[in-house]
């Protein structure tokens, strides 16, 4: 069995991505999804389970530094000013300040650093060249910007998935690498991706609020006639099945305060760490002060 500091501190990283994500309506799966892709593509590109697992790591904790971007910029629902996307390029930098001397930090550090580092060197916060960036971040940076593509935001639609493939090829060797590029598309392509694109966990495909458009998250463990809301509108929908799946029906009530909290999903968190821990290195006694510092965050 692995050792309890390990799980513990890994509990409480996972935590804290989740409350990252949180606090942005439209990207309700977005960690779990970047998560897969990056899984997916290491093993595709025949890594070895263990590395494959720390690079789907890296996908879920890639953008904790999200944490120190104010709301106003996060949220914008329209185009960027320089200064806005100026503090926006900091958060690569603000999540490594984030894992600055925790014990899991060398597993998720380069892609949390590189994943908008470009082939080409445009990319930030270092303009990085070529193999310089790290395998870790090239691929999760190639999962993040396909879903990033695919996913709809405030200010427009998710892209069809040929459209987003024809976005990366025309890419490949400037922002995108060119080997782990062509896999990806290849995966996409061969519909092997289908499990994952559009979705916020296994078998549950995102839904968006009729009302207003971002993400009303469905938990796995919720059923039929469970209550949800929209954390933006703030309306109700209960879940009812509409040809074999879970949908939104409108109940014309307004959450409370409780209802439209942002929640941890506990039942995915479970399962990550249940897939993840077999290949995490132990972390001994040392690790109890960074999981006491974690634990005062959260």
């Amino acid at each position: 069995m692995k050792n309890t500091h390990t799980q513990d501190l890994l509990h409480t990283l996972y935590s804290m991505a989740f409350l990252v994500e949180a606090r942005d309506p439209y990207t309700g799966g977005h960690l779990w999804r970047v998560s897969q892709y990056s899984t997916r593509l290491a093993l595709t590109c025949g890594f070895s389970k263990q590395d494959a697992v720390i690079a789907g790591l890296g996908g879920f904790l890639h953008d904790l530094g999200k944490v120190g971007v104010p709301d106003s910029i996060l949220n914008n629902p329209g185009k960027l000013s320089d200064a806005e996307y100026a503090v926006m390029k900091t958060h690569p930098a603000l999540g490594a300040q984030v894992l600055q001397g925790h014990p899991l930090a060398p597993l998720a550090m380069d892609a949390i650093l590189g994943h908008h580092e470009r082939i080409d060197g445009l990319g930030y916060p270092s303009g990085l060249l070529g193999k310089k960036i790290a395998e870790s971040a090239r691929i999760v940076g190639i999962a993040d910007a396909f879903d990033a593509m695919t996913s709809t935001r405030p200010y427009r639609k998710g892209m069809p998935v040929a459209a987003a493939i024809e976005q990366m090829e025309v890419n490949l060797d400037q922002q995108f690498d060119l080997h782990f590029g062509r896999r990806f598309i290849e995966l996409a392509q061969s519909n092997e991706l289908d499990g994952i694109i559009g979705h916020s966990d296994t078998g549950i495909p995102m839904r968006e609020c009729p009302m207003c458009g971002p993400v009303v998250v469905v938990h796995r463990h919720q059923k039929v006639g469970d209550k949800v809301f929209c954390r933006v509108c703030g309306n109700g929908f209960a879940l009812e099945k509409q040809q074999g799946k879970l949908a939104l029906k409108p109940t014309m009530q307004k959450g409370s305060a409780e209802d439209l909290q942002a929640l941890i999903d506990h039942d995915l968190l479970a399962r990550l760490l249940e897939e993840s821990l077999p290949y995490l290195p132990v972390v001994g006694d040392s690790g109890k002060s960074w999981l006491r510092r974690l634990r005062s965050w959260l």
